[in-house]
């Protein structure tokens, strides 16, 4: 049902063409694995109040097992033996296509969700490393519409935990990650590959884990990674962390930070060149140092990452949303999975993502001209290659006092559009079929503070999540087809806005 249109509307006094980039840190967010279930990108948005750079799912994909594509967790719980395979949700496309899983969140719906709302992609995905290449050949071409998407293949992989260690060398591991990034940038040239190894455990050693193992892998790689926790309860969930146990410990954040940089510094002289470094899983345990000090701890991680001249960090993701354990901002409700219990590291992680140095940069270019009715005289352009590399539209609207109401109504074209909308640092959503977003939340942390000015920015995401090949030519006389990279959109209309600083009765 639309929305009646408000009679007291305000027209915009500059519409300007607006970039979006990179923060100086990106920052990721877990959201879902084998410790808790996959949250919608709504509820999470109106929690943290911005999109992440990417939001990193975890799969797994064992097609040629007998169990397949049940969850290890199912399998094992009704056979009372180990695991067949990792613990993760089953990935259900591949060869055998199959999309839509009975065991998990289907992970097509939850990557266009992501990308609905902004966001990129990291899927990571444990892998059977005796697969055929048609196998690898075809989770490829499943994954070219989603953009730049990041794909961290059996990640860990100096480990001994995973199945996929269980089935191959280090040396087997190494070449089969270097041979399945030969195959994606020819498939999905558009994505790149994410190889996760344990990195320095010594400041001690010259070399990192298994490093010679995984020579190849490191030269094939796009991305660089390593898993770094402050503190880790990994005995979880089969012990408690108490004192005189052996499952748990805490690394300490100055030792953590050490080891991860000696370990980007050590990736670079292998490669002979600079990667991007992130830290795929980022976290101090609550069940180790209790909540208010993994708040501490994380935080002072990340200031060491600001106050730090060399730069050598390009991203990471902190593990994770919602979580059964205390690896998350919330903690996952005993009774029902659908709930979260909010801990004191959420107001920090609020804290961490609106810093300006772990904040996407938005910023000006040219003036759009409108006709004398405030509309657009010309269809204006608009841009989504994705979280850090979009052009979208801003538009100022002079107000005089606090505001009562901000309000923005969407008709013709922008209706069956998808919208992210941001205004003082606040984001929202405007789903395809919505009319109706209501901004007052972007006022509601300083509510007595008065403007002269309001300033909505506008970007257009993928409405069915995924990149469709009509929507990707450049305009310009000589159109540039790149459609599994970026979107490009044309509009004709401006949002209607409502805007009130007086009480209405």
């Amino acid at each position: 049902m639309n929305n009646p249109l408000p009679n007291n509307t305000v027209e915009p006094i500059s519409v300007t063409k607006v970039k979006l980039s990179s923060a100086e840190c990106s920052v990721d967010l877990g959201d879902g694995s084998e410790r808790g279930e996959y949250v919608e990108q709504d509820y999470i948005l109106s929690k943290l109040g911005r999109p992440m750079r990417a939001i990193n799912l975890m799969y797994c994909y064992y097609p040629n097992d007998k169990e397949w594509p049940k969850r290890a967790s199912f399998v094992t719980a009704k056979k009372g033996g180990d695991s067949p395979y990792d613990n993760y949700f089953p990935y259900t496309g591949g060869l055998t296509g199959k999309r839509h899983s009975s065991s998990g969140p289907d992970v097509f719906e939850c990557m266009k969700d992501i990308r609905r709302h902004g966001e990129d992609v990291i899927l990571t995905i444990t892998i059977d490393p005796k697969v055929s290449d048609d196998h690898i050949v075809a989770i490829a071409r499943d994954l070219r519409p989603f953009g730049r998407i990041m794909v961290r293949i059996n990640h860990e992989a100096t480990g001994t935990w995973f199945s996929f260690n269980k089935r191959a060398t280090y040396e087997e591991l190494g070449l089969f990650f270097a041979h399945c990034c030969e195959i994606f940038h020819k498939e999905a040239p558009q994505a790149n590959i994410i190889l996760c190894l344990d990195g320095y455990t010594s400041l001690k050693t010259e070399k990192m884990e298994k490093e010679d193992a995984f020579i190849p892998a490191i030269k094939a790689a796009d991305i660089v990674s390593v898993d770094r926790y402050l503190s880790l309860h990994w005995g979880w969930p089969n012990d408690i962390a108490e004192k005189g146990g052996t499952g748990f410990k805490s690394f300490g954040v100055r030792n953590v930070y050490a080891l991860a940089k000696k370990s980007a510094e050590r990736y670079d002289k292998i490669c002979r060149k600079h990667k991007p470094m992130v830290l795929s899983e980022l976290n101090a345990d609550g069940d180790v140092n209790g909540p208010y000090n993994q708040c501490k701890m994380v935080k002072n991680f990340c200031n060491m990452i600001k106050r730090d001249k060399d730069k050598w960090l390009s991203g990471f993701t902190l593990y994770q949303f919602r979580d059964r354990g205390r690896l998350g901002l919330e903690i996952q409700d005993p009774n029902n999975e659908n709930v979260g219990i909010e801990q004191p590291l959420m107001k920090t992680f609020k804290e961490i993502i609106t810093d300006p140095y772990f904040t996407p940069v938005i910023t000006d270019s040219e003036n759009i001209r409108l006709n004398k009715k405030g509309t657009p005289s010309a269809p204006i352009k608009m841009r989504w290659g994705g979280s850090e590399d979009s052009e979208g539209i801003a538009l100022t609207y002079e107000v005089k006092g606090t505001p009562l109401f901000c309000e923005c109504y969407f008709e013709e074209d922008l209706t069956s559009s998808s919208l992210m909308l941001e205004v003082n640092g606040r984001w929202f959503y405007k789903a395809p079929g919505t009319c109706f977003v209501d901004l007052m939340p972007a006022f509601f942390d300083v509510p007595k503070a008065k403007h002269d000015r309001i300033t909505i920015r506008m970007f257009m995401t993928p409405s069915d999540g995924i990149n469709d090949p009509s929507k990707g030519k450049s305009f310009g006389k000589n159109p540039k087809d790149d459609w599994d990279v970026n979107q490009y959109f044309e509009i004709n209309t401006l949002p209607i806005v409502r805007i009130e600083t007086r009480d209405i009765c």
